[in-house]
């Protein structure tokens, strides 16, 4: 018996066996969350996928990159949902889309499909994450998804080895990087170091084949991001593994591949027929250390015009909702606005003018202040963005915000916008992309 293992995107999967099938954390979407989009690219037959029999859908949390309802919206409703997720929030969401056979995935209880047994385990940030032990045809596969290995999770794991295959989240992000640039240090010379506790915990498992996996995906042609945001190449990768574990074989799985593994090995299988690569597959991250950020101004220019509508709602939210945003949150006691402070709130148009709002702040208290002649912290975002953000569910790596003079012991995240976008914004891609959905819905009715 063989368990056939195909790459969907980013970190989804199809996992075949004995005539069952089950999914991993499926994106059929391209772009998907909104502006990433497919590397390598790719094409999806939605007509296929909507006759795509799935006898089980595994999420290994609630990232829009992973929990997509677009996606969710070809599959049969009947079929079963598998979700780690702490919140209830994101259960009901999927229930209103319209499944009903939706279940809490709990660490290490294992789930049991014919010849399969899924078993959640633990990943470092267990109140978000979690990893996925899958045993079928007398194989161990472990799928890493795009979490960070616990060290008593390791522990569980090493009786196991050899792993017959691990899926190895081999990227590592920069988003801090991106948002603050002022910050981060840059050089023209030299490979970004690889997390100094992969290779113990990849010799520790020591897997017969690892799968470079997630992170599969650039922003707008036009972005910087493309070459500041992941550091890790492939071929950086692959070199460094064949140093750590010279007798594991690095697999490359781009979109649509497949493979047969079994206890003998791995051979070629048929691809996915429902994903359709586009132009060159084996492209590697061109990442770029010494490269300057455009301004904000410029970036903002690449997005279309705003309604007057949309335009009210989001300057309506930087004179009086972000107001009382922040003043309903509790301030972490560490808060580098503890003490008083200045902020300047910059949002650019499409034609890349800036509208200022000032704001003094002091612990929880915040209020527009144009007296402010130098504001400590300055943060900048595209109009289009801050519109995206508040009605569209938009995630923060996608969202171009700026931040200049946060003092290197600050918290990026303590940034007052990032606080009232997203502190309790829990699912809020997902219920935009339900009312999305059920409007299309009633309107096709």
């Amino acid at each position: 018996m063989t368990l056939k293992i195909s790459r969907i995107l980013h970190a989804g999967y199809v996992f075949e066996c004995a005539g069952r099938r089950i999914v991993f954390d499926p994106v059929f979407e391209n772009p998907f969350s909104r502006n990433c989009h497919a590397f390598p690219s790719v094409r999806f037959d939605l007509a296929q996928i909507r006759k795509l029999q799935v006898d089980a859908v595994f999420i290994s949390h609630f990232h829009d990159d992973h929990c997509s309802f677009e996606s969710l919206d070809l599959l049969d409703r009947a079929t079963p949902i598998y979700l780690y997720c702490l919140f209830d929030e994101l259960f009901d969401l999927i229930r209103e889309l319209g499944f009903s056979n939706v279940h809490a995935l709990k660490v290490d209880e294992p789930v049991h499909l014919g010849p399969f047994e899924v078993i959640p385990r633990r990943a470092l940030d267990a109140d978000v994450d979690s990893m996925f032990h899958v045993r079928a045809a007398g194989l161990n596969v472990l799928n890493v998804v795009d979490a960070w290995m616990d060290p008593e999770t390791l522990e569980q794991l090493v009786p196991y080895a050899p792993w017959d295959m691990v899926l190895w989240p081999f990227q590592t992000m920069r988003e801090v990087d991106v948002i603050a640039p002022g910050r981060a240090s840059r050089t023209s010379s030299g490979a970004p170091e690889l997390p100094e506790e992969w290779p113990q915990q990849l010799q520790a498992l020591a897997p017969r084949y690892v799968v470079p996996s997630s992170c599969q995906f650039v922003q707008e042609p036009w972005s910087w991001y493309n070459h500041a945001m992941f550091p890790v190449t492939y071929r950086q990768f692959a070199a460094a593994l064949a140093e750590w574990l010279p007798h594991t074989q690095v697999v490359r799985m781009n979109p649509a591949v497949s493979f047969e593994l079994s206890a003998q090995g791995l051979a070629a299988a048929a691809p996915l027929p429902w994903v359709i690569p586009v132009g060159e597959q084996d492209v590697d991250f061109d990442y770029r250390p010494e490269l300057v950020p455009p301004p904000t101004a410029q970036i903002a220019r690449h997005f279309a015009a705003l309604t007057p509508e949309q335009t009210a709602l989001a300057l309506d939210f930087c004179r009086t909702g972000l107001l009382h945003k922040y003043r309903e949150m509790e301030l972490p006691e560490d808060s580098y606005f503890a003490a008083a402070c200045g902020w300047q709130l910059s949002v650019y148009d499409h034609e890349g003018r800036a509208q200022q709002f000032r704001y003094r702040i002091h612990g929880d208290e915040i209020a527009l202040d144009d007296s402010i002649a130098t504001p400590q912290w300055q943060t900048e975002i595209p109009l289009a963005k801050l519109y995206a953000g508040l009605a569209l569910g938009e995630s923060l790596t996608s969202m171009y915000v700026r931040i200049n003079g946060a003092p290197p012991e600050a918290d990026v995240v303590d940034d007052p916008l990032i606080r009232c976008l997203f502190n309790d914004a829990f699912a809020a891609y997902q219920a935009a992309q339900l009312r999305r959905i059920q409007a299309r819905t009633a309107a096709a009715d």
